[in-house]
């Protein structure tokens, strides 16, 4: 595909976070900002997303043959090694600046972005925390969620638990049709509140802790979810103990030659915003 590097916008300026909307995510674990990118520029990101994306569609089982998992979404990961273009989407210091804000933290490093398109007919996504997944020994990691397009609440919008990131480590179950009964009945037993940002807008975006419970309805609409999402980790983490299979996989794939006690600095990890520089 041609590079289009120098014509797609640049995306280094300010975005100000009010003090308010930084506790409130530290407080529930969770928010949705309104304009972080506009629809002018992430039209033009969209486009280079969505064919790198639609490249790995056409090798997928039709989505009746798929299971729960692969029915929620198709997920294509750290698309920023594939294409120059995407690569400067994922590695946007106004993207990564706002992270750092609501984390609290002085700089921010990039754990690995994925690409989460939602077909039409496609599935839920199961209540899960993703940090289950993530050999890092920090509770400074963050999730940011962006339409490329605008999408409906219908279309499969977010749906968070509220304060569930102050639980830390719930559950070692993987996204599954059990972790959604499992921790459903969690949710319900301990009364979370159960947040739903509704439709958003292309360039809207929420951001949520790795481990705020999170999940998503499915899509019955005849229009595709496009989501891109990037996820940050606070600069100075170490590779935590490696408890399972999942996070050992994580470490060899985004994290390679590192072990646990490693600060994570890999080439697959670089640091995408600091206070200092």
């Amino acid at each position: 595909m041609k590079n289009q590097l120098e014509t797609l916008p640049d995306l280094s300026s300010e975005f100000s976070l009010s003090q308010n909307q930084i506790q409130e995510y530290q407080d529930k674990g969770h928010i949705c900002i309104r304009g972080a990118a506009s629809k002018e520029e992430i039209k033009a990101y969209r486009d280079v997303i969505y064919q790198r994306t639609l490249e790995h569609t056409e090798k997928l089982a039709p989505l009746s043959e798929r299971d729960t998992y692969g029915k929620a979404f198709v997920q294509v990961m750290n698309l920023w090694e594939q294409s120059e273009d995407v690569k400067k989407f994922v590695m946007a210091r106004r993207f990564a600046k706002i992270a750092a804000d609501l984390l609290g933290v002085d700089g921010v490093r990039i754990y690995h972005d994925q690409a989460l398109f939602k077909e039409p007919g496609g599935g839920h996504t199961p209540w899960h925390q993703d940090q289950t997944y993530w050999p890092i020994d920090t509770n400074k990691t963050i999730t940011m969620w962006m339409p490329l397009v605008d999408v409906t609440d219908e279309m499969g919008s977010m749906s968070f638990a509220s304060e569930s990131h102050k639980r830390g480590y719930i559950s070692k179950l993987g996204i599954s049709d059990e972790s959604h009964r499992t921790l459903g009945d969690y949710i319900d037993a301990e009364g979370l509140e159960k947040v739903t940002y509704g439709g958003m807008n292309a360039g809207d975006a929420t951001f949520h802790y790795g481990w705020t419970l999170h999940s998503a309805a499915g899509n019955p609409t005849d229009r595709t979810r496009e989501v891109m999402t990037i996820i940050y980790m606070a600069d100075g983490t170490t590779v935590s103990e490696i408890d399972h299979e999942a996070r050992e996989n994580d470490l060899k794939q985004w994290m390679p030659g590192l072990k646990t006690g490693d600060q994570v600095n890999s080439p697959l990890n670089p640091l995408v915003y600091s206070k200092t520089t």
